[in-house]
């Protein structure tokens, strides 16, 4: 146990540097390492993936809230950008978290893997990802992507327990913010994600919720160790934000990707 709760206080501490960095809220870092536990406990096993998902969706809530406290002062958050695509995203999330509690668990985990895989070729093929030139104007958000698109980033976060960011924040780059920028505007953009999983995995009826330790699928443990670490990291590195050059910046994004990929795949 006490092994397992360093782990998960060192992946806490990552998951705070990529929720100020790259607006991950933690679900990238989470789910596999929470996944790789929740398989070797017997009575979890059956329903790591969801053990993952929802634990994930719940230290989103607390991680990307505090990212957004502490993005305000740097006039990141945008409002054109926010609103209404941030309804819209939420009204997907509601669809896609009571899909997910009904998902068989193998589907679940081979749709997390295609949609890391997905998201990587596409932001490598597309230009505008990786490089940006210094005199790109930002462009407006289109009514098809703030309703549709807004719907559908909602619905496949929720179900994978990701929070959005890495739908919103290529999408947000194409549409030629800096990086800075884009990773600040997916913290409050995730926050509906992450605040109507958790209600649905918390009062998930699942075998999970007789355990102490459990709260419907959330296991209340990892997610106290999780934010243990992220929490003082989130103080922390916001310090650094808008200092890391831009490709720089969006590569390491995608390098996190990638990493995150193998992970769960290994597993």
């Amino acid at each position: 146990m006490l092994i397992e709760i360093a782990v998960l206080l060192g992946f806490g501490c990552l998951s705070g540097v990529t929720t100020v960095l790259f607006g991950f809220g933690g679900g990238f870092i989470t789910v596999p390492v929470v996944y790789a536990f929740a398989l070797a406990e017997p009575e979890h096993a059956l329903g790591a993936m969801h053990v993952a998902v929802a634990t994930s969706t719940a230290v989103m809530v607390v991680n990307s809230g505090s990212a957004t406290l502490a993005q305000l002062r740097t006039g990141r958050l945008r409002r054109d950008y926010l609103w209404p695509l941030i309804a819209f995203i939420g009204l997907g999330a509601v669809l896609g978290s009571f899909a997910a509690t009904a998902a068989d668990e193998s589907v679940l985990r081979w749709l997390f893997v295609a949609y890391l895989a997905l998201t990587i070729v596409d932001s490598l093929v597309r230009k505008g990802f990786v490089s940006r030139r210094d005199d790109t104007r930002p462009r407006a958000l289109g009514g098809l992507t703030v309703t549709a698109g807004g719907t559908g980033i909602g619905a496949v976060a929720s179900f994978l327990g990701v929070g959005g960011s890495v739908l919103t924040v290529p999408l947000l780059r194409r549409k030629g913010l800096p990086m800075a920028d884009a990773a600040a505007l997916a913290n409050p953009l995730s926050l509906p994600v992450a605040v109507i999983g958790t209600a649905v995995y918390a009062f998930a009826a699942t075998g999970t919720s007789s355990s102490a330790a459990h709260l419907g699928y959330i296991d209340l443990v990892a997610a106290g160790a999780l934010l243990c670490g992220s929490l003082p990291t989130i103080a922390v590195t916001r310090r650094v934000v808008g200092r890391i050059p831009d490709r720089a910046h969006a590569i390491a994004y995608l390098g996190l990707l990638v990493a995150a990929l193998i992970a769960i795949v290994i597993r």
